[in-house]
């Protein structure tokens, strides 16, 4: 789905990516490397497979768009180093574009590791009157993009059935993005009279109207 912000185009994409036209970016938030080793470690029944997904996915989109920057909008990967981290260098290697870190909570593994990748950090990214950040953020004259929150919506049938979906969600002045990562989970919000919801269903975005 396309869609429109201060005169720019941005094409949203049901994986939870979304590239901006004009500038050649792709903005990805909250992958959270490495939480499923993690959960692995654990004794979670996760298929070992599952690691390798969020590469796929991140491979797929890349082939879709001119892309000549992937910008991560913080919480790239979950916590301490794991086998995870080797695999995200090895894939950082296979590509051609240039990779920004918006510092998120999360990321608290040294800024070493990044730089030795040339990875570009920032605690936040100003691009023309954008302001991209990890939490989300409010400031005057710029359109915010953020993640952190994960957000998704409940949708409601006629009975009592209901769907759960992760979704792009839109204010006035800001649009949070969803976990682009495996086994993220979300935060369900409710949106108020100018929010627009972006629902991430099968290979498709849904807006949801109020």
């Amino acid at each position: 789905m396309k869609i429109t912000i201060n005169n720019q185009n941005f094409v949203l994409h049901p994986c939870g990516a979304a590239f901006w036209e004009e500038k050649k970016i792709l903005l990805v938030s909250d992958l959270h490397l490495g939480k499923v080793s993690h959960f692995r470690k654990h004794g979670m029944a996760i298929p070992e497979k599952a690691v390798h997904e969020n590469f796929n996915r991140l491979n797929n989109i890349l082939k879709l768009f001119d892309v000549e920057t992937i910008i991560f909008l913080g919480d790239l990967f979950h916590s301490k180093i794991n086998n995870e981290w080797n695999l995200f260098s090895d894939w950082t290697k296979t590509i051609t574009q240039q990779v920004v870190l918006v510092e998120g909570n999360h990321d608290i593994i040294s800024k070493k590791n990044y730089t030795d990748l040339n990875i570009q950090m920032y605690s936040e990214f100003i691009i023309d009157d954008f302001l991209l950040t990890h939490h989300p953020i409010e400031r005057e004259n710029f359109f915010n993009f953020c993640g952190h929150i994960h957000p998704g919506i409940k949708l409601k049938g006629p009975g009592k059935q209901f769907l759960t979906l992760s979704c792009f969600f839109r204010k006035p002045n800001q649009m949070i993005f969803p976990a682009f990562g495996e086994f993220t989970g979300n935060f369900y919000l409710i949106p108020e009279e100018n929010d627009k919801v972006y629902a991430l269903a099968k290979g498709e975005i849904i807006e949801i109207t109020n």
